[in-house]
């Protein structure tokens, strides 16, 4: 019954002289979405962007593709008839609702928009008209303008649409459209989750992920690995930097105050994602911290670890409590994997008593202890990384 999909948008038409790049940002990751279905055409109309479906397309999957794609506000299945006839659109409704609905017995409201304002009839004028057609030829079904049971929906383009049922879309703005980040993937809840909804805003990401052997398990890497594959279905592919921490992990512990050991490893983990952000392109860091979660997440602690860093470093979950993150978790389908008992650098090497208000200038003084060795096993650590690319 439907060979077509309405895609529609809310933030990108409000962009003025950018709306077309923005547009056009859509049309490529929508296009992206289904190739690897079958041979989908997609394009623009004012106002919206179209989807063409192959013969022999699946409907589920179809549908499941769209729902990844940031950007699109709404998206819905529709019957395309080929021209704006006033009769062909009479004709065309009553058989759309023949085929629909098995039972006529629901309340109805007829909803039209006018994509040629030059059309002989006003939108208004085409709701009541059909909706006159409508019981005439289905006398069982009645008007309601409050609270219908079913919204039959008609645009009058260069074609005609119609459609009932509107899916909501993700929204946010098409990945590629706001640049990139640097995304520092741990395996646990928060991370994930923040690549996301960085994501959702436009943003291109790559990651780096802090692996240390054999305190840490190759059980471990793969599960962020996992994480990494999930969300790349909402942000495309991304290139996973996995970094061996051990050796600056352990020098770290071996020399520093160990109620310091939080912040001043944050602190090399933040240098090192940075350096990577630079050769890649990026314009910031995104970190899945939150305010007060931890110690290392009080103000005083995200001072001490933003000092290291000349890229903005942006916290899309900085005001969420824990049940917030974990909804969006389980709506992404992260949750699940990010509970896995393997547990990451992070984790192993949590001091018994961290401090929860570091002074800066304290840490500083305690990161000189480092300076014999920590410049050279940073390079190292960069110049050894593992790259995977994930998608």
């Amino acid at each position: 019954m439907y060979k077509a999909f309405l895609i529609k948008y809310n933030e990108i038409g409000l962009k003025g002289k950018n709306r077309n790049f923005f547009e056009n940002c859509l049309v490529n990751k929508v296009q992206d979405a289904l190739d690897k279905l079958g041979e989908y055409r997609v394009y623009k109309e004012p106002g919206r962007v179209m989807v063409d479906c192959p013969d022999d397309y699946d409907y589920d999957d179809t549908v499941e593709a769209l729902g990844t794609v940031f950007g699109i506000a709404g998206y819905a299945p529709i019957v395309v008839l080929p021209d704006t006839k006033w009769e062909n659109i009479k004709a065309g409704v009553l058989d759309f609702i023949e085929k629909r609905f098995d039972k006529k017995d629901f309340t109805f409201k007829v909803f039209c928009k006018r994509g040629d304002k030059n059309y002989f009839k006003t939108s208004q004028d085409i709701a009541v008209d059909l909706g006159e057609v409508i019981l005439e030829k289905f006398p069982e079904l009645k008007v309601d303008i409050h609270k219908p049971q079913v919204s039959i929906n008609v645009e009058v383009r260069q074609r005609t649409y119609i459609y009932t049922d509107c899916l909501k879309g993700p929204g946010g703005m098409p990945v590629g459209s706001g640049g990139k980040a640097m995304l520092l993937l741990s395996g646990g809840i928060d991370s994930p989750v923040a690549g996301y909804m960085i994501a959702k805003r436009g943003i291109t990401l790559e990651a780096t992920y802090f692996h240390a052997p054999p305190y840490t398990s190759e059980r471990a890497k793969q599960k962020v690995v996992d994480l990494a594959k999930i969300i790349s279905k909402y942000t495309g592919p991304i290139k996973l930097n996995v970094i061996n921490f051990t050796d600056i992990q352990m020098y770290i512990y071996q020399t520093c105050p160990h109620e310091e050991l939080t912040i001043i490893m944050r602190r090399y983990m933040m240098r090192i994602a940075e350096r990577l952000a630079e050769r890649g392109g990026c314009q910031g860091l995104v970190t899945g911290e939150s305010i007060g979660q931890v110690a290392s997440q009080t103000m005083q602690s995200l001072n001490c670890t933003n000092a290291v860093c000349s890229m903005p470093v942006f916290r899309p979950l900085i005001a969420f409590d824990k049940d917030d993150i974990i909804a969006i978790s389980e709506k992404i389908d992260t949750f699940e994997t990010s509970i896995l008992p393997f547990e990451d650098c992070c984790t192993i090497f949590v001091a018994k008593h961290p401090v929860t208000r570091p002074i800066l200038s304290v840490i500083e003084k305690s990161e000189e202890l480092l300076s014999e060795k920590i410049d050279e096993m940073v390079d190292e650590a960069i110049k050894t990384r593992e790259v995977i690319k994930v998608q």
